[in-house]
């Protein structure tokens, strides 16, 4: 253990580090979570210190918005105007094209090499044949009985370094007061934020690679330090001094113009779609099939695809449907988080063979364990040294009439692969157990407990009627030779597909039992006739998957009418998405098996708002993806208690996502994921450029631009809109200081359509107060004060 000045200020310094989450559950979280206690400019000041990051977009991408008049003339003009300066906006642009911030970086790129090196071969998680010798004893023991085998480091003998880390770390740090040691290990564990976010992950998650094989920041730090003293590398970098010049200030004012300019458009379409809120809609005029749909942005249009298809009407819903669960796969055997990561998981899903289809189960298993073995076999023909150069040769032109296949025929080669989506699904279905329980024999869940998930969905989303055919609709993404694969999945669940929690839902939903409770003490009027089914919606293809096996012959009928306007749906979906009338599912199914598409589909770039609001005010807009939608009756809501658990969980994983987006597009070398065309998988856990370096923390650039010069993503903070009475939604800031501090420090923007007052719209500011999002008369003032004092001083 290290003495306590040096472990507080550890715990101090560590609290800069992001997440950097694997591969195989790449969540998209906000890279400087550490940094939002801070005002959201002071945090960017500080990143550009420590990370040698950029903050703002380039003013390439304003210029970009600019002319495509995303922001408003007045805004800028006004904002420029109130902040002291006189320039012109279009002025303005050219002084920060001339005048670019110069970003400086404390590091050293030859001790960052080695270190990740290390790194790299310590934390490999199967991807390597040959493991790192004595792993198992922890990172700093491992690499101090290898170290004297790295010829850089011309050590002699394991002796010549300490038994222990806290060893090192005191002997080296001796001499530095403790706000200097703060300073150190602020700096050093900025040097690699990829590799120390994932050390951090690694030691949050508790992983089973970090129980069997333990790295600590300790660890880290320790052998870092070392390796810089052998280097003659100085631990204590010089300080940079903070470059606060007038184009820093200039690119803040151009971002909130921006945010200001979205949002007056966002407010002016939502108020002219209001009187639809006052409309009451009959409870005789039940619909053919209801839809709960993620919150995720790619909803927002299968939404207005599936309602304009029928007699149907939809939900947003977060996309683990309210079941803190990991889900253990049957099919590998991994256990994998399916819920939200600020969610502690509750429950383990898995599967069991549906109690008529035990033969099928036992067929499905064999021919599973053949697949799994024959891949295993693959991989070690292909890997192992005696058998790699035979392997490629004799097998090269069955892969060679396979690769010529996928790329000339994606789309044939992908509709092949998936002819058979749901035999799983046909054979087994979902059983829920504790966490605590998963160990033992299937025990199930208390009533009540199954009942508070299914009541906790209808009253989250405000739902009144049922119609016979109700669908849970999670998501999920398809594409190939892609590693950043899951982050195009439900990031409500922990970047895994929604499948798993929908048919969960479903299952517990469709319980007689559940049902009886819902009805007779809670006032849910579910007719005997109604079914709750899974499915999934594949955001690659704008398919919906349903997972139908245990439907009813009764409404197998109706279920048939739903599926081919279900397929219409997507037709017009994806012509829509890729701005297509022809053969655009194709083209989908193309992008989804093409193993050079860099962009089988865009994910949630473009996302700028997040919408808490009853499906009236929204269902007859286009708001092109950019909206994450939550269903909310605030007249159901009495107490206030579903605004309350919206606004602490969703709104808070929309406002990580929409970083996560901000950071990659403004700095995609230090916050995102480079270029595809030069990642190198490492440790199966994650991506490097190139042959080494920095572990890649956030979203690669094929992901949020549409070439290397032009953006997509439009990186604004997110605007949050919520259609409920103001005071209520003050109680709920009062009650949740760290949403509110959100709210202060300027990391997201809140507006309320107030049905208490005509469902106007009113904007939060700092303490609680509220102002008009399109205030002319407050424009006017501004101008008129700037003018006054401009003639003053002549």
């Amino acid at each position: 253990m290290m003495n306590s000045k040096l472990q507080q200020s550890l715990n101090e310094a560590s609290e800069i580090v992001g997440t950097t989450w694997p591969l195989y559950g790449f969540v998209t979280s906000n890279p400087l979570v550490g940094f939002e206690k801070n005002h959201f400019s002071e945090a960017l000041n500080q990143a550009k210190t420590l990370f040698g990051a950029r903050s703002f977009p380039e003013v390439s991408v304003y210029r970009q918005a600019w002319e495509r008049n995303e922001i408003d003339e007045t805004e800028i003009s006004t904002l420029l105007l109130k902040n002291g300066f006189s320039e012109s906006p279009f002025e303005s642009l050219k002084k920060m094209e001339i005048e670019t911030p110069i970003i400086e970086r404390n590091q050293n790129p030859k001790l960052n090499r080695i270190v990740s090196k290390w790194l790299a071969a310590f934390m490999d998680e199967g991807l390597a044949e040959w493991e790192m010798p004595n792993k198992n004893q922890g990172f700093y023991k491992s690499w101090r009985k290898l170290a004297k085998y790295d010829s850089k480091l011309q050590i002699k003998n394991s002796d010549e370094i300490p038994e222990k880390a806290s060893e090192t770390l005191e002997s080296i740090l001796k001499s530095y007061s403790k706000e200097e040691c703060v300073e150190i290990f602020k700096q050093h564990l900025a040097a690699l934020p990829g590799w120390t976010g994932y050390i951090k992950h690694r030691n949050n998650s508790n992983t089973l690679w970090q129980k069997e094989y333990p790295i600590t920041f300790e660890d880290y730090l320790a052998v870092r330090f070392f390796i810089a003293k052998k280097l003659n590398i100085e631990i204590l970098p010089k300080k940079i001094a903070s470059n606060n010049s007038e184009t820093v200030s200039l690119r803040h004012l151009w971002l909130q113009a921006w945010e200001n300019s979205w949002q007056k458009k966002l407010t002016k379409t939502l108020e002219t779609n209001k009187t639809e809120l006052n409309k009451n809609v009959s409870t005789s005029e039940i619909p053919d099939a209801q839809f709960a749909l993620c919150i995720d942005t790619r909803s927002e249009l299968m939404r207005r695809h599936i309602e304009n298809s029928g007699n149907y009407e939809t939900f947003g819903y977060a996309g683990f449907f309210g079941i803190a669960m990991d889900y253990k796969n049957e099919n590998d055997g991994v256990i994998r988080k399916s819920c939200p990561p600020i969610v502690g998981s509750a429950y383990q899903v898995s599967e069991i063979p549906q109690k008529t289809k035990i033969a099928s189960a036992k067929k499905f298993t064999q021919r599973n364990q053949k697949k799994i073995f024959s891949e295993y076999f693959l991989k070690r023909m292909k890997n192992m040294l005696p058998s790699a150069f035979g392997y490629v040769e004799g097998s090269g032109l069955f892969y060679g009439f396979s690769l010529v296949g996928r790329t000339v025929f994606p789309g044939n080669s992908y509709r092949w692969k998936n002819r058979n989506a749901t035999d799983y699904e046909n054979v087994y279905e979902p059983q829920i157990d504790k966490c605590s329980e998963r160990n033992h024999s299937h025990l199930e869940i208390p009533l009540t407990e199954k009942v508070a998930i299914v009541k906790g969905a209808f009253d989250l989303t405000g739902w009144k009627n049922f119609a016979p055919l109700v669908l849970f609709v999670g998501h999920g993404s398809h594409s190939a030779n892609n590693p950043f694969g899951s982050s195009l999945d439900c990031g409500a669940c922990a970047a895994s597909p929604g499948r798993h929690n929908a048919r969960m839902l479903a299952k517990i939903a469709n319980s007689e039992d559940v049902k009886e409770i819902l009805r007779k003490e809670y006032g849910f009027n579910i007719p005997e006739e109604t079914v709750f089914i899974g499915a999934e919606h594949n955001t690659t293809t704008d398919e919906i998957v349903i997972f139908d096996s245990e439907v009813p012959k009764t409404h197998l009928l109706a279920l048939q009418n739903l599926k081919a306007n279900l397929a219409k749906a997507q037709q017009t979906a994806t012509a829509e998405r890729l701005n297509t009338k022809h053969k655009s599912v194709k083209i989908a199914h193309g992008n989804a098996n093409n193993w050079s598409e860099t962009r089988p589909e865009w994910g949630l770039a473009k996302n700028a708002s997040f919408i808490i609001a009853p499906r009236k005010l929204t269902k007859n807009l286009n708001l092109d993806g950019r909206c994450f939608l939550h269903s909310y009756d605030w007249e159901l809501d009495a107490e206030g208690a579903a605004l309350e658990g919206i606004m602490q969980g969703p709104m808070v994983v929309t406002q990580w996502i929409n970083n996560h987006y901000y950071f990659s597009t403004v700095d995609n070398e230090t916050f995102g994921g480079g270029s595809k065309i030069t990642h190198n998988v490492t440790g199966k856990f994650g991506v490097v450029q190139g042959n080494g370096g920095d572990l890649k923390m956030g979203l690669p650039l094929q992901s949020v631009k549409q070439s290397d010069t032009e953006m997509y993503h439009q990186p604004l903070r997110l605007s949050v809109v919520i259609q409920a009475p103001i005071e209520r939604i003050k109680g709920i800031l009062k009650r949740n200081a760290n949403i509110q501090n959100l709210l202060d420090n300027e990391w997201i923007y809140l507006m309320v359509m107030d049905p208490k007052n005509e469902n106007h719209i009113k904007r939060y500011s700092k303490g609680m107060q509220w102002e008009s999002v399109t205030n002319s008369e407050k424009i006017e003032k501004v101008k008129s004060e700037v003018k006054e004092a401009v003639v003053s001083q002549l």
